[in-house]
């Protein structure tokens, strides 16, 4: 005895496509942008549970998306890649300059990665192939 034995299935009804989990192309709503970001940063960070934590990051990325940015870079303790929600960002040290934020943390790091991509004459790094 096969599968259709126990549940015959009609040809006659007609088949939905089934939905892939990804939003169409031309949907906004699924549209991540990425901005490169190159700097070293002492971020202090609160998880998702409330703990504060202190990190320093080698930034690489500003990633926008629906709804949130992530500063994407490598933490230095780990040595892994990480991507902080930029609204959960307390404060945000720049070593080398000694600049120190603790409001508009967006508004500055978007600031940051728009000069250096004019500083780069608005072309964005050659990835390799």
């Amino acid at each position: 005895m096969g599968f259709q034995d126990f549940f015959p299935t009609d040809d006659r009804l007609p088949r939905r496509p089934r939905p892939s989990g990804r939003a169409p192309a031309g949907d906004a709503r699924g549209a991540w942008r990425t901005l490169p970001l190159e700097g070293v940063f002492d971020v202090v960070y609160e998880d998702a549970r409330g703990a504060w934590t202190s990190r320093i990051l080698d930034a690489r990325e500003l990633k926008l998306g629906p709804g949130r940015t992530l500063l994407g870079g490598t933490d230095r303790a780990h040595g892994l890649y990480r991507g902080l929600r930029a609204d959960r960002i307390r404060r945000l040290t720049e070593p080398a300059s000694g600049t120190r934020i603790e409001t508009g943390i967006l508004d500055w790091l978007l600031a940051r990665a728009d000069a250096q991509r004019r500083a780069r004459g608005g072309r964005s790094p050659r990835r390799a192939a």
